[in-house]
């Protein structure tokens, strides 16, 4: 890949540029502030298309991470290479001196890392890619296993309730034998049966789920 395929970086607070870096000229710095100021507030990734590049973000938590790259470089090695940069800054200045910083005033310190981040990008892009991909799998395995958990407690809270009824049934029972135990029985299967089918699905999910996290042994969560 050629080392013009990443163009022009930058670390913004708001619309306020904190940090930068570029070895071309041209007017994309300008066109990329143009984007920026559009951005909606919220987190999220964007890419707009002009003239033969892209121009990428990424917001997070107030930050916004961009690179303009050439078109064919395509939109995962960009969006791979704002999440390296994201890491680096949240990880040197999260919570830090970023949120007070005036504009450029980091470009000493910051700057230089995006070059090292873009030159690195620019020269392993299947590596970076690949790990992104994975990144991105474990992600969404994550966010369903969270998704089932969040089920099941729901269902236990039910259970629960249904423990509870069947504990009054038996109270209000006392002094009828016959009647208590058809009524008791009825919702004691109702709580087996129930209890039964969410730790099964339970446990199929996450025998699932592990099986995707067989990934490479080099790659830490």
């Amino acid at each position: 890949m050629g080392q013009q395929s990443l163009i022009y970086s930058f670390v913004a607070r708001g619309t306020m540029i904190l940090a930068e870096h570029t070895d071309f000229s041209g007017n994309f710095a300008e066109v990329a502030l143009q984007c920026l100021q559009r951005l909606p507030a919220s987190d999220n990734k964007f890419t707009y298309n002009a003239d033969g590049h892209t121009f990428n973000y990424l917001t997070y938590n107030g930050f916004t991470y961009c690179v303009v790259a050439v078109e064919s470089v395509g939109r995962q090695l960009a969006m791979a290479y704002l999440e390296r940069i994201m890491e680096d800054f949240s990880k040197r200045y999260g919570g830090g001196k970023a949120t007070t910083a005036t504009a450029k005033s980091l470009n000493k310190e910051f700057g230089s890392k995006l070059k090292e981040h873009m030159q690195y990008c620019v020269e392993h892009p299947e590596e970076v890619s690949k790990l992104a991909k994975v990144k991105a799998q474990v992600s969404e395995v994550q966010q369903v296993m969270r998704a089932n958990i969040d089920q099941v407690l729901d269902r236990q809270v039910k259970i629960d309730v249904l423990v509870g009824q069947t504990e009054d049934l038996r109270n209000q029972g006392a002094g009828r034998p016959d009647k208590e135990k058809d009524v008791v029985s009825k919702h004691e299967d109702k709580v087996n049966s129930t209890c039964h089918r969410d730790c099964h699905h339970f446990n199929n999910c996450l025998i699932g789920h592990l099986e995707l996290l067989q990934l490479d042994p080099f790659f830490v969560i």
